[in-house]
């Protein structure tokens, strides 16, 4: 460690590995974010049935599997975004406060709507993760069959 590393850390200054850190997330942030425009530019340019976030989500997933983008190229921008998720939902609470009255006449349907798709996610992603495990597992196995061939 330098004396200039030590002495910034000591004062309580950002260091330029930390500048680094930050400008990578910000770096990473714009990427996913440039993405989710253009696929939603995308969905309503052509009027497709599919919200552009979900197109954008696709389009990084095909992007993540064929190789175009490699995870580390995105995954500080996504840990940042995904541990600050909770901001993102705070024009949904201000939504809650204006339309007291709609949620005091029909709350248990909108409640009734929120539970039953909240466990049709979390059924959705754990049969996916399940099915991804599995498909992960037969790649291992054959990768081994290939590397160290059983001679009989």
């Amino acid at each position: 460690m330098s004396h200039y590393h030590f002495v910034m850390e000591s004062r309580g200054g950002m260091t330029m590995n930390r500048m680094g850190d930050l400008a990578q997330v910000a770096a990473q942030s714009a990427l996913l974010g440039a993405l989710w425009w253009m696929a939603d530019f995308a969905a309503r340019h052509f009027a497709l049935p599919v919200p552009g976030s979900v197109l954008g989500l696709a389009a990084l997933l095909a992007l993540l599997v064929t190789g175009g983008v490699a995870p580390r190229w995105v995954k500080a921008g996504a840990d940042w975004l995904l541990s600050n998720m909770l901001l993102f939902f705070i024009p949904a609470a201000v939504a809650v406060v204006q339309y007291g009255g709609l949620f005091k006449t029909d709350g248990w349907r909108l409640a009734l709507v929120v539970v039953t798709g909240t466990l049709t996610v979390m059924v959705a992603v754990a049969l996916t993760v399940d099915q991804a495990v599995r498909f992960e597992r037969r790649l291992a196995l054959k990768r081994a069959r290939v590397t160290h061939p059983v001679s009989v």
